[in-house]
């Protein structure tokens, strides 16, 4: 058949069914459409033009291509690549970027025909895609941007940036992630490349009587099948807890359908995906235990040799039961929230190749040096002999803090002494990875007379699933924050993680505190109903503030921002028909106890390039762009000048890229290596500078365990607070949210509304749409369009009010916001709703029976 790619004339031969994404990106090497769910059609990740109409490339069989006229955005000339480029960076509507080249496809045809859309046309244009990061408004606004651009026959003014702080600094190094072409690990090939592919357990819970190999081996094209004996180190790995195993061995049981019996390396991905069809495994199939409740039952099956408790928390001050007695009024519910899916656009992948005489592995991960951690103990070798780079993501939200293939791809590649990738489809992908927990909160909350809080009592129990992975802390953050943003004199709480035969839960955006915040919120409410007290002013009167302290007993002493981001909020919270306000606080750091260290070098390449060397992941949330502007605030240097890069050979270890903590550590740590850089540069040119290294590190090392005697309480160098506003229309529908964000400092104020708004996003789909089943142990679907990820269409206006209370341990009084965007949201929608129709909702996601 003949056709026409990007003006070329093209003859194909192959399988007429052979879809077209995955001819251009193996057959063509276009990599600017990427596979977000192939064959599934939902992302629009992979949209390309066919005959000047945009498609999804994933389903779309070469047969249908014949006689077409095929562009994708590598085929786009210059002044249409630079005028979607320079649109999407200048309004901020580039964060991860996965699913980016496929929106600027689907605009760039919708201009073509529509030169000037409305917003409402451009949310229909966008109805095909998902993105996870943005939230759709800063998308929205590059759209119309770049159709202003085009109708006025103009390109985008050229502007000059100083890089400091406060500065709306376009997106660091990404003009050519909007395009397509900065590659993902998924897009990266090298010489001699080979594929590999894992066998997963066909049952939650089973044991493994034998595995059959022999006709896997046979297929032509596939070089080794590897099962546990074939691991030189040690198989058991994990970021605390050393519980999950690379791969099962036979004799042994499985503890979840994501479990690895066996992996595959053939020539191509097609061979492996057919090799692994092959393996057959004989089981001893037995009865998963999903339930958390009955898996602390005597009666339990054991999922680990422990038993199934993994951990308690407990907070006690004060007699909480004879504070509920003796309070006027007693708010009290069970609530429950579900699993959640991370929903990343970009699905797994990782390329291990040999280095020196070691390996070399590009990773996607949240934590290049935890990565290197495992896959050191997997392969038996000192850390020196595994170099790990970053490459950054395609979205994560937690759900890359696990190690998941890069274990794998690094042993197939260390034993066959060649290139191995392993990228996996968004089945595996929603089948492997750990979920948001899903917990259980009885809560009971007491205040007197006057509105002033008195006592909270909370028994919390978490589903983690199969493997430790972080739920003792999801658990422990739970509990830590189980007052939300209020100070509570007398608390009593329990918080417990327990294993489970369903697929593990760990990290995810929030990390315990949104599920504790929607039963408190929803109890502030009822205590203002039933004392008749003001629901804005009752959480003025409650809120932490100096000298207060929160749920761990915790005194704070300054920076605390909930008041001032209340007052944000007041007129329009008071003036609206049918309004849900919420708060919440949500910690910077890891701390209860665990060091919090940012590192960083700053080297002098030449008088035009300097880079910073840094250990934090960038996922779209922008610290790549932090470092960039911290350097130039304290040198005055131009952005112009700075490359950032990430590979553990740098020496710059930071540990895992969580608890909204990237911007403080990595500003507090260039801040320190600019100490000596600045006297330098007062008396040398770069020039004079050219190989000098600069080296910073800020060392947070004085918070306290949880439950340990102590003199003073410090559970967190800093916390975030927030306040929001949910305004329905006449049907019970979310007609806007106000966001009120103290952020200490705002380092760039794009960012800083774009985490915020996809932060709302997320929760608004965590309060009314999305909802991970799992019927026995599996998956009720593996459908991403049936995780309930909100699309453009469906997301409200929202309007982002930036605060800043100073916080001490910041960089500039810097607050992380990666979290805290949607923390108080389920509370205020489900307050809102009360509001419509006099509902209580005690469960997520809500119900909502329109008018």
């Amino acid at each position: 058949m003949k056709f026409t790619l990007n003006g070329s004339n093209k003859t194909y031969t192959g399988d007429p069914e052979l879809p077209l994404l995955t001819y251009l990106r193996e057959h063509e090497n276009i990599i600017s459409p990427k596979d977000g769910c192939a064959p599934q059609a939902a992302c629009g990740c992979c949209v390309v033009e066919l005959n000047q109409r945009a498609v999804l490339s994933c389903a779309i069989p070469m047969k249908k291509v014949e006689d077409g006229d095929v562009c994708t955005i590598e085929g786009y000339g210059r002044e249409t690549q630079d005028l979607f480029a320079n649109a999407f960076l200048e309004k901020g509507g580039v964060q991860c970027g996965f699913c980016i080249p496929g929106i600027v496809v689907q605009s760039k045809v919708l201009l073509d025909n529509n030169p000037s859309p409305t917003r409402d046309e451009v949310q229909k244009a966008l109805h095909p895609h998902l993105c996870r990061c943005t939230g759709y408004k800063k998308i929205e606004d590059a759209i119309l941007y770049a159709a202003e651009l085009k109708r006025n026959d103009s390109s985008q003014p050229i502007k000059t940036y100083s890089g400091k702080v406060g500065e709306r600094l376009p997106k660091y190094d990404s003009h050519d992630v909007v395009l397509g072409q900065r590659p993902f690990v998924c897009d990266m090939k090298f010489e001699g490349m080979v594929y590999g592919a894992l066998k997963y357990s066909d049952y939650p819970r089973a044991k493994v009587i034998s595995m059959d190999i022999a006709d896997a081996e046979k297929l032509t094209g596939v070089i080794k099948i590897f099962t546990a004996d074939d691991i030189p180190g040690d198989r058991q790995i994990g970021l605390i807890v050393q519980d999950w195993p690379t791969m099962v061995k036979i004799g042994e049981e499985t503890r979840y359908i994501g479990d690895v019996l066996a992996g595959v390396v053939a020539e191509t991905e097609a061979i492996v995906r057919e090799a692994v069809s092959l393996i057959k495994v004989k089981y001893e199939v037995l009865a998963p235990v999903t339930d958390p409740h009955e898996a602390l039952k005597n009666s339990s099956a054991k999922i680990h040799a422990k038993g199934n408790l993994l951990s308690t928390t407990l907070i006690k001050r004060g007699d909480a039961d004879s504070a509920l007695k003796n309070a006027e009024y007693v708010a009290k519910g069970v609530f429950e929230t579900q699993t959640i899916e991370h929903g990343f656009m970009e699905p797994e992948s990782s390329i291990a190749r040999p280095w020196e005489d070691g390996i070399e592995v590009f990773s996607q991960g949240q934590g290049i040096y935890e990565d290197q951690i495992q896959i050191a103990k997997i392969l038996g070798l000192p850390l020196e002999k595994v170099k790990v780079v970053l490459v950054p993501n395609g979205g994560a939200f937690g759900g890359k803090e696990d190690l998941s293939i890069q274990g794998h791809a690094a042993l197939f590649a260390f034993l066959l002494k060649r290139p191995v990738k392993i990228t996996l489809t968004r089945d595996e992908s929603i089948c492997m990875h750990p979920k948001r927990h899903p917990l259980q909160m009885d809560y009971a909350m007491g205040c007197d007379k006057a509105g002033k809080l008195t006592a909270v009592k909370a028994n919390i129990i978490g589903d983690t699933g199969a493997y430790a992975s972080v739920g003792m802390k999801v658990l422990e953050r739970a509990a830590g924050h189980s007052t939300g943003a209020y100070y509570v004199p007398i608390v009593d709480v329990e918080s417990r993680a327990v294993y489970t035969n369903n697929i593990p839960n760990g990290a995810m955006r929030g990390f315990g505190v949104n599920q504790v915040t929607f039963a408190i919120e929803n109890l502030i409410d009822e205590l203002c109903e039933k004392g008749g007290f003001d629901r804005w002013q009752f959480r003025y009167d409650n809120a932490i503030d100096h000298g207060k302290t929160t749920a761990t007993g915790q005194t704070i002493t300054n920076a605390a921002g909930v008041k001032d981001s209340l007052l944000a909020v007041k007129e329009v919270f008071k003036s609206a028909k049918y309004a849900g306000l919420a708060c919440g606080i949500k910690n910077t750091g890891i701390g209860n106890g665990m060091p919090d260290i940012g590192r960083a070098k700053i080297v002098i390449n030449s008088p035009e390039e300097i880079t910073i060397q840094h250990g934090w992941t960038e996922m779209g949330q922008g610290v790549h762009t932090m470092a960039v502007q911290m350097l130039c605030e304290e040198t005055g240097l131009s952005p112009d000048l700075i490359k950032v890069r990430v590979e553990t050979t740098d020496g710059a270890a930071c540990g895992m890229t969580t608890a909204s903590r990237g911007t403080s550590l990595v500003g507090n740590a260039i801040r320190e290596a600019c100490v000596k850089l600045k006297t330098d540069l007062k008396i040398h040119s770069l020039s004079e500078l050219t190989g000098r290294e600069y080296a910073g590190e800020w060392t947070c090392d004085w918070t306290t365990k949880p439950g340990k005697a102590t003199d003073e309480i410090l559970t967190h160098y800093s916390y975030a607070y927030a306040s929001q506003v949910v305004i329905l229309n006449d049907a019970g529908e979310v007609e806007k949210v106000i966001a009120a964000h103290d952020a200490g400092k705002i380092i760039n104020p794009t960012l800083f509304e774009g985490q915020i708004e996809g932060s709302i996003h997320m929760g608004l789909g965590y309060a009314l749409t999305e909802d991970f089943v799992q019927v026995d142990g599996r998956p009720k679907s593996t459908r991403l369009r049936k995780c309930g990820i909100l699309r453009a269409k469906e997301t409200p206006d929202m309007e982002v009010i930036g605060v800043e209370v100073a916080d001490p341990h910041g960089p500039f009084g810097a607050k992380g916001v990666g979290e805290i965007g949607l923390v108080p949201t389920a509370g205020a929608v489900a307050n809102a709703l009360y509001q419509f129709d006099g509902i209580k909702r005690y469960k997520l996601p809500m119900k909502v029976e329109k008018r």
